[in-house]
Formats: C-alpha cells, structure tokens, sequence
C-alpha cells in the first residue's frame, strides 16, 4: 500500500462530504414525505400511506445520522479520553430502530388492514404524480450517495460492495440502502397501486404495504447488526492491520509483532495496541525510540490511528 494512504482515503474531506449527504438526503426526504401523506390521504391508498411513512422513517432517520455524526466528532475529555467516536454508532442504532418500529411496522400493519377491510382506494393519478415524481428526487439523493461510496471504495482499491459491507462510516451506509429502498419501495406501491386499479381487488394494495415494509425490516436489521457490531469493538479492517504490522515491523529495532490489537473508535478513528518483541540488545532508550517512530509511521500512512501501545514482549517458546 502506497505511503499516501490518508491522502487517498480523504479522511477530513470524507467527513464533511457525509454531513452533506446526509442533509441533502434528509431535505428530500421531508419533501417526498409531505408529497406522499397528502396522495395517500387524497386517494386512500394503503401503498401510499406506507411509502408515506417510509419517507417519514427516513427523514428521522436522516436527523439522528446528523445527530451522530456531530455528536461522534467531540474531542476526548477526562471522562472519555478515547473520545466519542462510538457515540455516533449508538445514534445509528436508534435510527436503524426508529426505522424498524415506525417504518416497518405501519407498512405491515396499515397493509393488513387493508386486505381485511378491502376499501377502495379511490383516485390513482394523484399517487402515480407523487409516486414519479419521487422516484426523481430519490434517484438524485442516491447518486450522491453512490458518488461518495465509489470514491472511498477507489481510495482503498476495493469494490463498492467491498467497501459497504467493511465501512466503519454506518451514516453514509445507511444513506445509501435507505435510499436503494426508497427507489424499490417506490416500485412496490406503483405495482401494487396498478394492480389493485386494474383488478378493482385491493389485496394488491395491501401486499404492496406489507412488501415495503419488510424491505424497511430488512435495511433496518442490516444496519442495526453493523451498528451493534462496531459498539460492541469491531477491528480495523484486514488490509489496515496489514499495514499496521508491515510498519511496526519494519523499524530496525523490532524482531517481530507478537500480537496486535486493534478497535474502530469511530468512524475515522482507530486504537492500535500491540506485544512487540525488541532485539535483545536494545535499551530501553531505543524501545522509547521505537514507541515514538511506530507512531509517526502509522499516522503518516493513516491519520484515523489515534492511539498506539506497544508493550515489548518476550519472544514465545
């Protein structure tokens, strides 16, 4: 990996460009919410209602990220001297929550009651209107997400799926697959509205709203089992702590890297502790040496290492 890596990443400019996607996410979101409550009242669609709530879901969803990321970014402290770094994931996991709760279960709820009942659900153009009209923000909400996940997918040379399923940035994950299910969402209750106006049965009505809903279940789980996974201490990624060896390793005065250890503090920040084995002829003045240039190293390669211990080890056996 080239010595560039934290100027490839962008690591400051990544930040920023989150906050971005997020707000602009949340103002279309807001505006596709009040377009949807009203068609879905208008013509009594149980589709529109769920999209309705959906698009609610998500513009909370969009605050609490924004939330997350303000909150992750505080400066450590004497009650909290690693930071507030994980902060941001707990905010993450009460949006994929609220997402779950509010989203999911009225899509399901409203789309089972409707099946029961069997109300007609009245005019149609107004929802095919909101419905078209929705899928063009949404679309333009989601290529700014798809722009930020391709660029930092580029920085660490591997692909956007890659990137999604290792990213320790859960604001612009949850961007982008609230925003993929939106544009699906979108798709579900135009089919479920035309089926249900073309058959006069509004059990495809119904069907759609329960399908929405658990598309939110799924995008809800997926995100809540990241967030969770990152609370509890994830790792750093295979390819940093790779790095993270080659370049403790590489000072003069180290034998080898015994056991190393590392914990995602946030989404741009990462602990690195490691048993390092020193030569046997060094002093402690070259062990503090040694301490002092693994971690000018290795936040020259990547700025998100906040913290380095090394902890000089004897070699096993």
């Amino acid at each position: 990996m080239p010595p560039d890596l934290n100027a490839r990443l962008g690591e400051g400019a990544g930040a920023s460009e989150s906050v971005g996607t997020v707000i602009v996410a949340g103002l279309a979101n807001l505006a596709i919410a009040a377009a949807k409550l009203v068609a879905g009242l208008i013509s009594g669609s149980a589709a529109m209602m769920s999209e309705a709530a959906h698009s609610l879901a998500d513009t909370t969803t969009e605050v609490l990220l924004f939330t997350a990321l303000r909150r992750g970014a505080h400066p450590a402290d004497e009650r909290h001297p690693f930071g507030y770094g994980k902060e941001s994931y707990v905010w993450a996991f009460i949006a994929a929550l609220f997402t779950f709760v509010a989203g999911a279960g009225f899509s399901v709820t409203h789309g089972v009651n409707t099946i029961i009942s069997g109300e007609h659900s009245g005019e149609y153009l107004v929802s095919y209107v909101v419905l078209a009209i929705s899928f063009v923000i949404e679309s333009i909400s989601l290529s700014r997400a798809v722009r930020q996940v391709r660029a930092s997918a580029r920085g660490w040379r591997v692909t956007p799926a890659r990137f999604l399923r290792v990213t320790p940035d859960t604001t612009i994950k949850a961007v982008f697959l609230e925003d993929s299910a939106a544009l699906v969402g979108l798709l579900l209750a135009g089919t479920g509205l035309g089926l249900a106006q073309a058959t006069g049965d509004e059990l495809w009505d119904g069907l759609a709203s329960i399908a929405i809903g658990l598309l939110l279940l799924v995008v809800a789980a997926a995100l809540a089992r990241t967030n969770i996974s990152l609370l509890v201490g994830r790792a750093a990624t295979p390819r940093l702590r790779r790095m993270i060896t080659e370049e403790i390793s590489a000072i003069p005065t180290v034998e080898r890297v015994d056991t190393l250890l590392t914990m995602q503090l946030g989404p741009a920040e990462v602990l690195v502790a490691a048993k390092v084995d020193f030569a046997d002829d060094a002093t402690g003045a070259d062990i503090e040496a040694a301490a002092d240039e693994a971690e000018r190293r290795l936040r020259a390669r990547y700025g998100g290492i906040r913290y380095v211990f090394l902890d000089p080890t004897r070699r096993r056996g």
